[in-house]
């Protein structure tokens, strides 16, 4: 009787810890899930680029925060030649945890060769 009562603990220690195991693993494939800073900075340029029908050339500020991710994109918005004087926008976009847009707005317009004086660092 002694050798079922210690079969029948050992078996529920084990799904204990094939549960805290199971937990942990549902937690790894979670972190797994959470794209890395450079997949991020990919989707958002490709997700913005088929919204607007514009490329991205780069991105100029990137921070992760609360609710996922924002960044601030510049975008050629109309070439001209000589190149200096293309217009060139920056569009504040936000994304969710996992890389996913949730939205965007141009928040300024600007020829590629000018300085911008309203703000620090030409930006």
């Amino acid at each position: 009787m002694s050798n079922t009562k210690n079969t029948q603990e050992s078996q529920s220690s084990q799904k204990s810890q094939d549960s805290r195991n199971s937990d942990t693993s549902n937690d790894d494939r979670s972190a797994e899930r959470r794209p890395s800073p450079m997949e991020v900075l990919r989707q958002a340029r490709g997700q913005l680029a088929e919204l607007t029908g514009m490329d991205a050339e780069s991105v100029s500020s990137f921070e992760q925060t609360d609710q996922g991710w924002s960044l601030e994109v510049e975008v050629l918005e109309l070439e001209r030649v000589p190149d200096t004087m293309s217009l060139m926008a920056s569009y504040e976009v936000e994304l969710d945890p996992q890389g996913q847009l949730t939205g965007y707005r141009r928040v300024r317009r600007y020829e590629r060769g000018r300085a911008d004086a309203r703000r620090p660092g030409g930006r």
